[in-house]
């Protein structure tokens, strides 16, 4: 019996179309087995492609997947019609109000994030790893999803499977990056082995959504690293000395009226 693909979601986005996808349920073989979704992992591109289609078949049939060429940044687009995976743009998240299509994330530690508006008819996908993260990716979300209508205290997001506090070790010039930018973001670091510290992604990414006026922020609290049956993970194979690591996939849709 082939695996089933491995769907977890949110109970704070209210219903909508949406999931945050794992790793088993696809055709990749080797290390990138088997839902590996990722364009530029390195793996068979017609294997990629198929595990594209299953997921997106998973979480919403018959919308179109749209995705970014992501590079840990800050940027977000608003989407008003497909792109092809060639013509993808350069950012790291995405929002829309047109149903049809099915905003996609992908990471392997990096936080995915789904947010939604359902009231207003908005949804937005962001990919956050510690760059974005501290950059605002989450931030310029919000004020896209703002600018096609949406009230923050209105919008509901979800983090979903990442790198948790107690897999995720950092040296002092790391945790220095985010004391410089807010004393209080002390808080988010556990001490770790001698100049070391352990830090808490996803608990950043929601205070900082709170702080941004959202209405609810849910953790789903699932770990890559640790839960290698289960999640691709970039720290993991680095630390494994493995050639090339998968990419799971996060995303959302509008239901079509």
């Amino acid at each position: 019996m082939p695996e089933a693909i491995d769907l977890a979601r949110a109970e704070g986005l209210g219903g909508l179309p949406h999931g945050f996808l794992g790793r088993t349920g696809g055709v990749s073989t080797g290390a990138s087995a088997s839902l590996n979704v990722g364009l530029g992992s390195g793996d068979d591109e017609a294997a990629i492609a198929e595990n594209r289609r299953r997921a997106a078949q998973a979480i919403a049939p018959d919308t179109r997947l749209v995705g970014l060429y992501q590079i840990h940044s800050a940027r977000c687009v608003t989407v008003t019609e497909p792109w092809d995976d060639a013509d993808r743009p350069h950012a790291d998240a995405l929002v829309t109000d047109r149903p049809g299509l099915l905003l996609g994330v992908l990471t392997a530690d990096c936080a995915p994030v789904l947010f939604a508006d359902r009231a207003g008819g908005i949804i937005g996908a962001a990919h956050a790893g510690w760059k974005g993260a501290l950059g605002g990716v989450t931030d310029a979300t919000v004020e896209a999803m703002v600018a096609l209508g949406a009230q923050p205290d209105r919008i509901a997001a979800a983090i979903g499977p990442c790198i948790a506090q107690p897999s995720y070790e950092v040296d002092a010039a790391f945790r220095d990056r985010f004391l410089a930018d807010d004393p209080v973001n002390s808080v988010h670091f556990g001490s770790g082995r001698p100049g070391h510290w352990q830090f808490d992604l996803p608990g950043y990414l929601a205070r900082r959504m709170f702080h941004a006026g959202i209405g609810t922020v849910e953790q789903l609290g699932l770990d890559t690293y640790s839960q290698e049956g289960r999640y691709f993970s970039f720290r993991r194979a680095t630390h494994r000395q493995e050639a090339s690591y998968g990419r799971q996939i996060s995303a959302i849709s509008l239901p079509r009226d």
